[in-house]
């Protein structure tokens, strides 16, 4: 039942897999776990949380991996990750993630903007699920370090944060602004593209600034979303 979206609202949790994420968890949201899934005996730090104990085929029939890497936590499902509605606090640099289709890429980009300081993120309704199992583990459990924002109604959270001050910054190989443009900008909406596609048209016209990563073009045609990501959210985290 958990594995479609549908599934986990209904169920109103999701899971993390892995000693090391749900102890990230433990750290910034201990309350959001409500149980823990094990086939083995566990170390104190899980010593609060309900525990529900499976033998290894129920466990391996679970688990979000080939190769399960320690126990597995029920989370519940952050408050509006599915909403069209910005947090009341939405202060802070924040990055919109626009149809990225790969999970890996979703979660790594999540955990990246999560380790430098992101307040959250945004992402279109086309992009993969940020709650589904290859997202979630890519995130090695800073998936609820920062606020969810996963609307087809993205476009309008933009001119929200425009209104408010922010400057939307597309990350693309058409952009004429260096990526030095990044430091220091706290107001920032940092924007990437689709994989193969880049940037829809529409959130184009709307750039207040559009920066291009040079490379070394005959060498390779482009870099990954996520390492473009990386970089840029690096810069922006410089003063």
């Amino acid at each position: 039942m958990l594995a479609t979206r549908k599934g986990r609202r209904e169920a109103g949790v999701f899971l993390i897999e892995g000693d090391r994420a749900i102890r990230q968890i433990i750290e910034n949201r201990p309350d959001e776990i409500t149980e823990i899934i094990t086939k083995e005996e566990l170390p104190p730090v899980y010593s609060n949380y309900p525990r529900r104990e499976v033998t290894d085929s129920q466990f391996r029939s679970i688990c979000l991996t080939r190769t399960p890497q320690g126990p597995i936590a029920a989370v519940r499902i952050p408050e509006g990750i599915y909403s069209d509605r910005l947090p009341k606090d939405s202060s802070g640099r924040v990055m919109l993630l626009e149809d990225i289709q790969d999970p890996g890429n979703v979660g790594t980009l999540i955990r990246t903007a999560a380790a430098f300081d992101y307040a959250g993120v945004i992402l279109s309704e086309k992009c993969a699920d940020p709650l589904s199992p290859k997202c979630v583990q890519a995130t090695a459990g800073s998936i609820l370090s920062l606020w969810l924002r996963g609307t087809s109604h993205y476009l309008e959270l933009v001119k929200t944060l425009q209104d408010k001050g922010y400057s939307l910054v597309i990350a693309t190989l058409e952009g004429n602004d260096k990526p030095s443009f990044l430091q220091g900008q706290d107001n920032l909406l940092l924007a990437l593209g689709n994989e193969t596609a880049g940037p829809s048209l529409t959130l184009m016209s709307m750039a207040n600034h559009r920066i291009r990563i040079a490379i070394a073009r005959e060498k390779a045609e482009s870099l990954n979303v996520a390492t473009c990501g990386a970089i840029c959210i690096y810069l922006s985290s410089q003063k």
